[in-house]
């Protein structure tokens, strides 16, 4: 993740502090970041599509700023965008597929989930179901797969996120796979 990780964190605990300057400091200090993580989640989305890599991270901003949270550090609130980055995207998906889409899904493969085909609503429909049915049974591997994939976090900040070690991160993420390979095919 971009940008100086105490600077981050510090106006992180300044804003959460009541200081709203460190909050219009904040936001330059992560745009950037918070912008490149958009657009890994809208890489594979159709050309001319509504939604943009901007337009992504200004409707998480807004979610964002009205968010009751305690940020802890700055991975901490990657970790929270990458949330509501991926709650926006099928909250779009959802709605195109209401209306565009008739409401069928389709069952799909895990290969890359960094080009998970966003041109398709109902594939990533499907995906967040099964990543919903994952947090049922097992919510740290549920959130790994969400952190790395929605967020583009390392394995070491996925793990810092989680309260695991990095190896742990690793054997994890191989059991969700098998998991959610499973569950898609």
């Amino acid at each position: 993740m971009g940008s100086d990780p105490k600077s981050v964190t510090r106006l992180l605990l300044d804003w959460r502090a009541g200081d709203s300057q460190a909050l219009d400091e904040l936001v330059p200090a992560v745009y950037a970041c918070l912008h490149e993580m958009a657009g890994r989640c809208l890489r594979s989305e159709r050309p001319g599509s509504t939604l943009s890599a901007t337009a992504l991270v200004h409707e998480a901003y807004l979610r964002l700023i009205d968010a009751d949270v305690e940020w802890n550090d700055r991975v901490h609130f990657y970790a929270v965008s990458a949330r509501v980055m991926r709650r926006i995207l099928i909250d779009h998906a959802k709605e195109r597929n209401r209306l565009k889409r008739g409401g069928g899904n389709a069952r799909i493969t895990l290969g890359d989930p960094a080009v998970l085909d966003m041109a398709a609503p109902e594939k990533l429909l499907e995906l967040d179901a099964a990543l919903q049915r994952l947090a049922a049974r097992d919510r740290r591997k549920s959130e790994i797969l969400e952190l790395l994939f929605f967020g583009g976090l390392t394995y070491e900040e996925v793990g810092q996120a989680v309260g695991v070690s990095k190896a742990s991160v690793d054997r994890e993420l191989r059991l969700a796979k098998a998991w959610l390979h499973r569950e898609l095919a």
